[in-house]
């Protein structure tokens, strides 16, 4: 099952990539909120070939919906639309505890990263990565492929 995760955030979107075969999720740069993201991402989910998305889904600290919360879950409603009206299956959609993913990005690069590389998507990228490790660690997949398959 190959797996294309997004970490959706109000100026860039982060965006990593796993196979479950290999069950180790890769971060693969971010996709600015321009107004093209829904046509970008439509197109990463083609070009590598995924069966689903995994979005993370922000929380506050005792578990409940933010505002944020709100604005992920009408993004992926968008996102869906936006597949369907251009001739492309509606893609599976999970989403994932997205709690301190950032935190933990930032804290994986330390103070070895630079303006610019903030700037160009690289800790959105890696807190994609994060949220999709954690998905693949904690998911049923002969339950997602029968979801997949219709069978479920």
């Amino acid at each position: 099952m190959r797996i294309l995760a997004l970490d959706i955030g109000t100026k860039r979107i982060g965006v990593a990539f796993a196979d479950t075969k290999v069950r180790i999720a890769i971060p693969r740069g971010m996709i600015p909120v321009d107004g093209n993201e829904m046509a970008e991402i439509a197109k990463q989910f083609r070009l590598e070939k995924a069966d689903l998305i995994v979005s993370g889904l922000p929380r506050n600290n005792q578990g409940e919906e933010t505002e944020q919360t709100k604005k992920v879950d009408n993004f992926i409603i968008a996102l869906k639309d936006y597949f369907v009206k251009h001739e492309q299956k509606e893609p599976l959609v999970k989403f994932q505890d997205e709690s301190l993913t950032s935190v933990m990005a930032e804290a994986h690069f330390g103070d070895n990263i630079s303006r610019a590389e903030r700037e160009a998507g690289k800790v959105d990228a890696e807190a994609a990565a994060i949220i999709l490790q954690d998905f693949i660690e904690s998911a049923n997949f002969n339950d997602l492929e029968k979801e997949l398959n219709g069978t479920k």
